[in-house]
C-alpha cells in the first residue's frame, strides 16, 4: 500500500508538472493577447498586460493624445510593432534595456526625420579640419566624467526637429568655454537652426539646413565667419524652422564665444579618451539604430550599422581595458549626452560599450574644439 501511495503521489506530481508546463507554453505563445512587460512600471501595474493596457500606460506616461479614432488605431499598430522590435533589440543588445519610451508610437522613418539630424559626416571634405595630434595615453584615468567637473549643461530637448547637429555643436562649445573661463554658459541652438546655412566648399549639396539636418564641423566654421554664438536665454530654442526658412535673429553684440579651431580625432579609443580628458566634451556622430527603443544600461549590440545619422556629445567614460578590477561592476562604457530630454534613456544620457572597435559608428567622426572669447 505504501508503495502504491508513493507511486500515486509521483504520478500526480508529474501530471501537475506537465500541466503547468503546457499552460506556461500556451501563455508564452499567446503574444497577441498577453505580453510580458518590457518597460519599467510602477509596482501597482500588472506584470502581464494586454496590448491595450500597455498602450494606455504609454499614453498616460508620455501625455499622448490623438486627434481621431483612425490616428489612434494607426499609432496603436505602430506601438505594437515597435514593442516587438524592442524585444528583438533586447536579444541583440542584452546588456542594455530596450522597451517602451516616448518614441514607441513613431515609425522608424518618422523617428529618423524628426529626432536625428546629422548628414554628410562621411562626405564632409575636411578641408579646413586639422587632424588632432597624437596624445600620450599612458596615464589616462580609469574613469572620467565632465559632468562632475561642471563642464556640461543640463540635458536639452530638440523636439520634433532634426537638429541634433546643433546640440552637439553647442555642447562642445559650452565645454570649451568652461575650460577657458571656468563659467558654464548655455549657448543657442536656435541661432544655428535659423542662421547657419554653411555649405561644404567641395560638396555643395552638403549644407547645414535647420531641422533638416547639418554637421557639427560646418557649424564650427559658421561660428568662425559670424563671430560666434549667443546665449540660450538671448536666442531661445523653438525647434520649428525647417530648411533654413526661419528668420535669423542673430545679434552680434550678444556673442558669447566662438570656436577658435577644431580638429578631427583619431578613431583609436585611447586617443578619443585622451582628447576628451584634455579638451573637454567632444562632439561626435553615431548610428542611432538601437536608440529608438533604448531605456537604459550599456548598449553593446552584436551587430549595428555604422552609417552616421545622429549628433551627440561625449562627456565621459567608465573603466578601461587595463583596469577591470573588482570595483568595476559593469563593462567599460562611454557616457554620451543626448538631446531628447531627461525622460529618455538614463536621465537623457546613453551608455555605449567601450573597448569594441567602431560599434554603431562610434569613433568614425569625432572632433575636438577650442573656444575663443
Amino acid at each position: 500500500m505504501d508503495h502504491l501511495r508513493v507511486i500515486s503521489s509521483i504520478s500526480l506530481l508529474l501530471i501537475v508538472f506537465v500541466s503547468v508546463s503546457v499552460c506556461e507554453n500556451q501563455v508564452q505563445h499567446r503574444d497577441d493577447i498577453l505580453i510580458r512587460q518590457v518597460v519599467n512600471g510602477s509596482e501597482s501595474e500588472p506584470k502581464v498586460m494586454s496590448w491595450e493596457d500597455h498602450f494606455a500606460v504609454f499614453k498616460r506616461r508620455y501625455g499622448k493624445v490623438y486627434t481621431s479614432v483612425e490616428e489612434h488605431q494607426r499609432r496603436f499598430a505602430i506601438f505594437r510593432s515597435n514593442f516587438m522590435r524592442a524585444t528583438r533589440h533586447q536579444r541583440m543588445d542584452p546588456f542594455a534595456g530596450h522597451g517602451v519610451n516616448q518614441f514607441s508610437d513613431l515609425t522608424h522613418s518618422e523617428f529618423r526625420r524628426k529626432h536625428l539630424g546629422v548628414k554628410g559626416a562621411y562626405t564632409f571634405s575636411q578641408h579646413d579640419a586639422d587632424q588632432a595630434p597624437i596624445l600620450d595615453t599612458k596615464n589616462l584615468p580609469d574613469d572620467f566624467d565632465w559632468r562632475d567637473r561642471g563642464a556640461v549643461t543640463p540635458v536639452k530637448n530638440q523636439g520634433t526637429c532634426g537638429s541634433s547637429w546643433s546640440f552637439s555643436t553647442t555642447g562642445a562649445l559650452e565645454g570649451a568655454h568652461f575650460l577657458a573661463t571656468g563659467k558654464l554658459v548655455s549657448f543657442s541652438e536656435q541661432q544655428l537652426v535659423d542662421c547657419d546655412h554653411k555649405c561644404d566648399q567641395e560638396v555643395e549639396v552638403l549644407c547645414d539646413s535647420g531641422c533638416s539636418g547639418g554637421l557639427m564641423n560646418m557649424a564650427f566654421e559658421y561660428t568662425f565667419e559670424t563671430g560666434g554664438l549667443m546665449r540660450e536665454e538671448d536666442y531661445p530654442y523653438t525647434g520649428t524652422t525647417t530648411d533654413g526658412d526661419g528668420i535669423c535673429k542673430f545679434d552680434k553684440s550678444k556673442i558669447v564665444a566662438s570656436a577658435s579651431n577644431f580638429s578631427l580625432v583619431s578613431s583609436n579609443e585611447d586617443q578619443i579618451a585622451a582628447n576628451l580628458v584634455k579638451y573637454g566634451p567632444l562632439p561626435l556622430a553615431i548610428n542611432s539604430a538601437y536608440m529608438q527603443t533604448y531605456i537604459g544600461g550599456v548598449s553593446c549590440p552584436y551587430m549595428c550599422p555604422r552609417g552616421l545619422n545622429h549628433g551627440v556629445l561625449l562627456v565621459g567614460y567608465y573603466g578601461s581595458a587595463r583596469s577591470r578590477t573588482s570595483r568595476f561592476k559593469e563593462e567599460p562604457y562611454w557616457i554620451i549626452k543626448n538631446s531628447w530630454g531627461e525622460t529618455w534613456g538614463e536621465n537623457g544620457f546613453f551608455k555605449l560599450c567601450k573597448g569594441r572597435s567602431n560599434v554603431c559608428g562610434f569613433g568614425s567622426f569625432v572632433s575636438t574644439v577650442s573656444a575663443s572669447l
